[in-house]
């Protein structure tokens, strides 16, 4: 298979120098190529496996294949492409470049031309202009009770080859009638519409009937739409269908569909002004989950993985983002701004496992500003259940309540509830804090060297190391008093409680060789906390060891899940299981504002201005450290964090803190805050303080970067001399690498002082930032050497 890539890349090499035969011999085109050959090379070696039909394992399936190898398309020179680290915002026009806000009507015709053309080239595919020989024939029509069911087939395009099956349900009446536009797979949805007064209409471009499909044929060569694209151009194909029938109110047409019907009802609402009202159910990545908040860090379906389990519903080029999301010059809330001022209802539940209600809701934000721009902003709605990701007909009346306040049928708004509404402003405002960067002196000087750069001592060391822990507590907030769960003495032996909590979410299950055990208040785990207790067994199902070291599993930013996974690349049950099978138990729990805890993180700066969501995730793990102690069973010597993305930042800010930590693994956890400037292509520091709002206080120092009074190359030499495994992918677009092995040299550094130089070890992979199976190698490695 590895040989199929290494010739695939060579014929693409050759054509792409064919595509300027006459400069073939230029040095720099040369260059250029081998670079982004080399980029391609990359992105195929970290693509995800596709099992074929037949049981292989392809790790370069045919769709990706014959469009790289038809085309000689390379990707884009990223290095010449701004990075846009946030969600593009949809009134600045050349963002990156010239800056240009949009103030005026016209200049917003020229940004959505802009737009639609990007989302074309990128995600979409192109598509064909509206026909002008549209013919329809009826193939059926009856009537169920004084509902009129007519079955028509539309003909169009080239020698009419092109087909859509298009079923409208009629309610009784003289109409003008609204339609409720759904796809061939939600026949009960439409039936529930019309008895609310609407024409149903199904159209023929779903997994169950789909007359989309052939189009790529007829229109090959000359427009390159997606499988979801094609189905969006059915859906307008319906709407010209419905603009010939008299009783339609062509004012009042609103598309839904949900999941893959979802991205495919925002993809048509985007390019078909027509549709009045559009509501993607459910779609996720691909519809309201923006692609820079579905990455492998948010455990939700990124590019990767998406476009290698279904790649014909999105463009091939998408591919050549994995990892580099962003540099896209356009993101999901693109399509939703194109719909403005129309109707728009974003619709997902907030456990729902392929999803990411964090992202959903930026992407609500960002698209709020162009319908305010628009004086529409209450034509943009959010309506996020509980549950996972089926829908029922509650979920529908919804549907319809929408599209009826949309049509003027009803005064009656959406509720609009958010669970993600943080702001740096509103903090400020609750705090009263005021912060001078100026007041703090930026540091010049390494950590194992004094103001006149001579090498310090360990005693001198020990007072520098009271300082930082100070500046934790400082950039932290401040902690209320409170009271120390000790774990009442009759509970030490066991959880107590129930086996499982929470009504939705998945968790690592048991095997054979692991069981798994509640951790409640009961056992002294921090303020009313749950958690869980991974631990090996024998044969019996009897705990194998009675002086168990353990992992304290810290997870990712996955909002919708807390520890669970969506089951891919860094599927925590393997590791769970793995790490059992080496004779650790496994700790894990959900941190404040996801999973379970979501809305417990929602209003937390109401409740506790002072403190920060950071502050109370170490907390968190200091009260895991207290309820593992609390085990007999337990070995309270070795007790470790593993901690990936945000786990891996907490755990490290945790460590520095509690002597108890016994070694710290931390996985794409951090880079340098100092120099981690807004001008170099990143979220920067307002990444913890304005987008996820874990210590607000960094807000200030935005812009002054330099006077930070703490970093993480004292953070983590805080830990010294206990071992710290620290990997860092090299491709991590959050991170900077230089910055990052800066930061490790200083810290070895201060572990010399201890004579200790290799308790601290870094591993940087040519990878993105995900937790691969190399990764997780390491990191069984690391603990094995720590048992």
């Amino acid at each position: 298979m590895r040989n199929l890539k290494s010739i695939s890349l060579l014929i693409l090499l050759f054509l792409s120098l064919q595509v300027y035969p006459e400069q073939t011999s230029d040095k720099d085109l040369h260059s250029d190529s081998l670079k982004r050959t080399a980029e391609l090379e990359w992105i195929l070696s970290v693509l995800p496996p596709d099992r074929t039909s037949s049981g292989r394992v392809s790790y370069l399936d045919e769709t990706f294949q014959d469009w790289l190898q038809r085309t000689g398309e390379l990707p884009p020179d990223f290095d010449n492409m701004p990075s846009i680290p946030f969600l593009p915002d949809p009134l600045m026009i050349d963002e990156g470049g010239k800056n240009i806000p949009v103030i005026s009507e016209n200049q917003w015709e020229i940004q959505k031309e802009r737009m639609k053309k990007e989302l074309a080239h990128y995600i979409t595919g192109t598509i064909p202009p509206i026909p002008d020989n549209l013919k329809s024939e009826i193939r059926s029509e009856i009537k169920d009770g004084e509902v009129t069911i007519r079955t028509v087939e539309l003909f169009f395009g080239p020698g009419h080859q092109a087909k859509l099956t298009v079923e409208i349900m009629i309610p009784p009446g003289e109409g003008t009638f609204p339609v409720f536009l759904t796809n061939w797979t939600h026949r009960d949805w439409a039936r529930i519409a019309v008895r609310r007064g609407y024409i149903g209409c199904l159209y023929a471009g779903a997994d169950s009937k789909d007359d989309t499909e052939a189009y790529s044929g007829i229109w090959a060569g000359q427009y390159d739409f997606t499988r979801l694209m094609r189905r969006a151009y059915g859906a307008s194909r319906a709407i010209d269908y419905l603009y010939t029938l008299p009783y339609v109110d062509k004012k009042k047409i609103g598309i839904t569909g949900h999941s893959r019907n979802g991205k495919t009802s925002l993809m048509a609402a985007a390019f078909d002004n027509r549709i009045s009202a559009c509501i993607p159910s459910s779609g996720g990545s691909g519809a309201e989950v923006p692609w820079r908040y579905n990455t492998q860090k948010y455990d939700v379906e990124d590019i990767a993985l998406l476009s290698c389990a279904q790649p014909a519903w999105l463009h091939p080029r998408l591919r050549f983002f994995i990892g580099r999301e962003q540099k896209l010059p356009v993101d999901q809330h693109s399509f939703m701004s194109l719909i403005a001022p129309r109707g728009l209802m974003l619709s997902t539940a907030v456990t729902e496992p392929a999803s990411n209600i964090f992202g959903i809701e930026q992407a609500f934000h960002s698209a709020q500003t162009v319908y305010r721009f628009l004086n529409a902003e209450n034509n943009l709605a959010i309506a996020s259940r509980y549950g996972v990701h089926g829908v029922n007909a509650k979920d529908i009346e919804i549907y319809i309540d929408f599209f009826d306040y949309i049509f003027g049928r009803t005064d009656r708004q959406p509720e609009n509830r958010l669970f993600c509404h943080y702001t740096f402003d509103r903090w400020r405002e609750l705090s009263g804090e005021q912060i001078n960067p100026s007041d703090y002196e930026p540091k010049e000087h390494g950590l194992a060297s004094d103001k006149k750069n001579k090498r310090i001592s360990l005693n001198i060391w020990d007072h520098k190391k009271t300082e930082i822990k100070h500046h934790i507590r400082w950039l932290l907030g401040k902690e209320p008093a409170g009271v120390t769960n000790p774990g009442p003495e009759s509970l030490k032996n066991g959880g107590m409680g129930e086996e499982r909590f929470g009504s939705f979410l998945i968790r690592p299950h048991e095997t054979r060789s692991m069981k798994v055990m509640a951790i409640t208040p009961y056992s002294g785990f921090g303020d009313n906390l749950f958690g869980y207790l991974y631990y090996p067994v024998d044969e019996t199902g009897e705990m194998k060891n009675k002086n168990l070291p353990i992992v304290i599993y810290l997870h990712e930013y996955d909002y919708s899940k807390g520890f669970s996974s969506m089951k891919f690349d860094h599927e925590i049950q393997s590791v769970f299981t793995n790490l059992t099978h080496m004779g650790f138990g496994v700790f894990a729990f959900d941190m404040i504002g996801f999973g379970n805890r979501m809305e417990e993180g929602s209003y937390f700066y109401e409740r506790y201005p002072h403190w920060s969501k950071m502050g109370k995730m170490v907390a968190d793990v200091k009260g895991a450290v207290d309820a593992m102690s609390n085990l007999d069973f337990a070995d309270s010597s070795k007790i470790f964090v593993v901690g990936y993305s945000l786990g891996g930042t907490v755990g490290l800010f945790s460590a520095a803190l509690d002597d108890r930590t016994a070694g710290v693994v931390s996985i794409a956890g951090f880079t340098p805050m100092r120099t981690n400037t807004s001008d170099r292509g990143t979220e920067g520091i307002k990444y913890y303080s304005h987008l996820h709002g874990l210590m607000p206080k960094l807000g200030f120092f935005a812009g002054h970067e330099n006077h930070i009074p703490l970093d993480f190359n004292e953070i983590i030499a805080g830990i010294a001399p206990r071992p710290v495994l620290l990997i860092t992918p090299l491709r991590d677009k959050d991170a900077h690498m230089d910055d990052i092995k800066q930061c490790i040299h200083e810290v070895k550094k201060i572990y010399g002082l201890y004579n200790a130089e290799d308790h601290i070890q870094a591993y940087a992979p040519d990878d993105y930032n995900r937790f691969s199976t190399t990764m997780r190698q390491k990191v069984y490695d690391f603990l094995k050497t720590l048992k």
